[in-house]
C-alpha cells in the first residue's frame, strides 16, 4: 500500500513497498498531470504500477520520471515506467551518459549483481538550475554534484511547503561512482540553504520540520 505524505504527495515503492533493493519512490500530482521521483531497481514493477494506480485516477496522466541520479537502486526500473506509462525520463546530462552508455559500475548496477541495460533520456538537464512545469505545478531541479556527477534535488511547493527531494543526501562517497568529497560538501552547504520544509531521502526516510532536514542534511558536514 502507498503512504500519504501531504495532498497529492505519496511514497510509492521502497523497501517495505516494492522491493527491498529499491530506493524510496516519491509521486506528486498537480491537476490532471504527475511526475514520479526515481523508480528503484525494476524488480517490484507490478508492485509500483499498483501503488501509483491507488494514488491518481487513470485520467491522470504521469508525465515525467525525474531521476534524482544514476544509480541502479533509483534508475533500474526506469524503462519499466516508461513503457507502461508512456512517460518522458529526465536526467542530468553529467550522469545521462553512463545511463545510456550501459556502464554498470558507475551506474552500480554490478552492486546488486546486475547489468545496466543502456537507458535513452528524454530530457537532459544542462546547468545548475532548471524548471519544469507539470500540470497546475511546477518542478525545481538543482544540481548538486558529490555523490555522482550529475546528481540533482528536485523543490516544488505543496501544500504551502517547500518540499525536498534529496534521495541520496547521505552518500556514500565511493571512487567507482565517481563521487567527489569536495563537490559533495559544497553541495550539502546548498542543500541547508534551501530551508526546506520536508525532506523526502531515498534511504533515511522523511524528515518533516525545518529542524529535522537541517540537522540530517547537517550531520554529513564535515
Amino acid at each position: 500500500m502507498s503512504k500519504r505524505i501531504l495532498n497529492d504527495l505519496w511514497q510509492v515503492g521502497g523497501d517495505g513497498l516494492t522491493d527491498p533493493a529499491d530506493a524510496a519512490i516519491y509521486l506528486m500530482r498537480f491537476g490532471d498531470k504527475a511526475a514520479l521521483v526515481d523508480a528503484g531497481c525494476g524488480h517490484g514493477h507490478s508492485r509500483l504500477k499498483k501503488h501509483i494506480a491507488e494514488c491518481i485516477p487513470s485520467d491522470v496522466q504521469l508525465e515525467y520520471l525525474l531521476l534524482t541520479h544514476s544509480h541502479f537502486d533509483h534508475t533500474g526500473g526506469a524503462e519499466a515506467v516508461r513503457n507502461e506509462f508512456g512517460c518522458r525520463i529526465v536526467a542530468h546530462e553529467l550522469d545521462a551518459v553512463y545511463l545510456e552508455s550501459g556502464d554498470s559500475e558507475v551506474t552500480a548496477a554490478s552492486w546488486y549483481g546486475a547489468r545496466f541495460k543502456p537507458l535513452i533520456i528524454d530530457i537532459k538537464l544542462r546547468g545548475e538550475e532548471s524548471t519544469l512545469a507539470i500540470g497546475s505545478g511546477s518542478v525545481t531541479a538543482i544540481h548538486w554534484p558529490g555523490h555522482s556527477p550529475g546528481s540533482v534535488v528536485y523543490t516544488t511547493q505543496i501544500d504551502s511547503q517547500l518540499v525536498l527531494f534529496g534521495q541520496d543526501v547521505h552518500g556514500p562517497i565511493h571512487p567507482a561512482l565517481l563521487s567527489d568529497e569536495k563537490q559533495y560538501q559544497a553541495s550539502l552547504k546548498k542543500l541547508v540553504a534551501l530551508d526546506a520544509d520536508l525532506l523526502l531521502e531515498g534511504h533515511f526516510g522523511i524528515f518533516r520540520t525545518k529542524e529535522e532536514v537541517r540537522e540530517f542534511i547537517q550531520s554529513f558536514m564535515k
